[in-house]
């Protein structure tokens, strides 16, 4: 059976892959000229290297993107710390803590002062409980902020990561998902994972060719403006373009920002190779070789700042946290306007689900209904949900 897929960012490779390797013909279409969608990687001739477009944090719990990367042999292209370990910096006291979780499924760190969050007991974590209970209308600060320093200290910054939006708008069910299959499964579940090169060369490079050797046809810069309704076909594309291309079809219509900062500057990766900012403008740092990335989460707060403040801002509390010379590096900002869905109750009530009306077209996308929150492990998920569900019909 042959088959289309229209998007080659993650969700439509994993469908792709998936279909390919379920014996289907199929032709991949991207209307740019290379594939990745917002998890890619670029030469960039300001920094004299290759760059990715942002940082993505794994966790071990993310089992459709680890069973996606086995499949087209890039398992052991991510990278990270041994354990289920998360550096952090405060900067509003100067203090450099780490969360350590056991490897088991019993969170017996919570006993351990050194080991939890600074500041908190465990009543504080007690509030955790009410996540589970999350209804769709609840929101992530209101139901959480009785946590107090857990709060303050880790939550909130988990959320606007996860999320992609303020947890005072957020909605507490996204993040319920999340938590739901990393950190209450224990710590063999919550172990980061990062590229250890770049994006590309982990969800991308790998897949086009595992594709092509298993006879895919992949078209580059060849745009769809038109869907045959009896062709088998995944819609991969952002949700702005899958409403364009099928009529009446309801999407979220409402996007937050990412914003990133690659600093030319090779500093130690320490323990885990990134760390956690609490307290300024600064979120998540990467080292790379001889790159520091930052990630800005729901950034669309800092939309009236110039890239020259935004970057001396940044760069003043990396400074600050590494003993660091204050005079900024060569640097390049990477803004992604329309980097993910916001994740309110009403947007995420516009998630469609995989199959439409028509049986031969099916969804994919982080922004579907995947019961996660827009990353990549929803956009694969999505695409192998997608794939299977045209198998079904093939079967049927």
């Amino acid at each position: 059976m042959s088959v289309h897929v229209i998007g080659a960012g993650v969700a439509g490779l994993a469908a792709a892959c998936q279909l390919t390797e379920a014996g289907h013909h199929v032709i991949l279409f991207e209307a740019a000229k290379t594939a990745g969608g917002r998890a890619r990687s670029h030469y960039d001739n300001v920094l004299g290297c290759r760059i990715d477009n942002g940082n993505h944090l794994l966790l071990s719990g993310n089992i459709s993107t680890l069973s996606y990367l086995h499949r087209i042999g890039a398992k052991r292209s991510l990278t990270g710390p041994a354990g289920p370990v998360f550096p952090f910096h405060d900067l509003r006291t100067g203090e450099d803590w780490t969360l350590r979780l056991n490897q088991g499924s019993f969170p017996w760190w919570l006993f351990s002062r050194r080991h939890r969050v600074p500041g908190t007991r465990l009543h504080h974590y007690l509030g955790l409980l009410k996540i589970r209970k999350a209804k769709p209308a609840d929101l992530v600060a209101p139901l959480l902020a009785g946590t107090g320093p857990l709060y303050t200290q880790l939550l909130e910054l988990l959320a606007v990561s996860a999320l992609n939006t303020s947890p005072h708008v957020a909605a507490a069910a996204a993040l319920r998902s999340v938590f739901e299959e990393t950190l209450e499964l224990g710590g063999y579940a919550t172990i980061p994972r990062y590229a250890r090169i770049g994006l590309s060369e982990t969800f991308v490079d790998p897949a086009l060719d595992w594709l092509r050797q298993h006879g895919a046809d992949i078209r580059l810069g060849e745009r769809v403006t038109e869907i045959s309704p009896g062709q088998a076909t995944v819609l991969a594309v952002p949700p702005w373009a899958a409403a364009e291309l099928v009529p009446g079809l309801l999407v979220p219509n409402e996007f937050e920002s990412i914003y990133n900062l690659h600093f030319k500057y090779a500093l130690p990766p320490g323990e885990a190779g990134f760390w956690g900012f609490i307290g300024g403008m600064t979120e998540w740092v990467f080292a790379h070789s001889n790159v520091l990335s930052v990630t800005i989460s729901a950034a669309s707060r800092y939309a009236d700042m110039s890239p020259e403040d935004i970057a001396a801002k940044v760069w003043s509390e990396i400074a600050s946290a590494f003993s660091l010379s204050p005079e900024i590096p060569i640097y390049r900002a990477i803004w992604e306007k329309r980097a993910t869905m916001l994740a309110t109750p009403a947007q995420m009530a516009r998630r469609p689900k995989t199959r439409t009306a028509n049986p031969n077209l099916m969804l994919a996308g982080d922004w579907t209904d995947t019961g996660l929150p827009a990353t990549i492990e929803g956009a694969i998920r999505s695409g192998n949900a997608a794939a299977l569900a045209l198998m079904s019909n093939f079967n049927s």
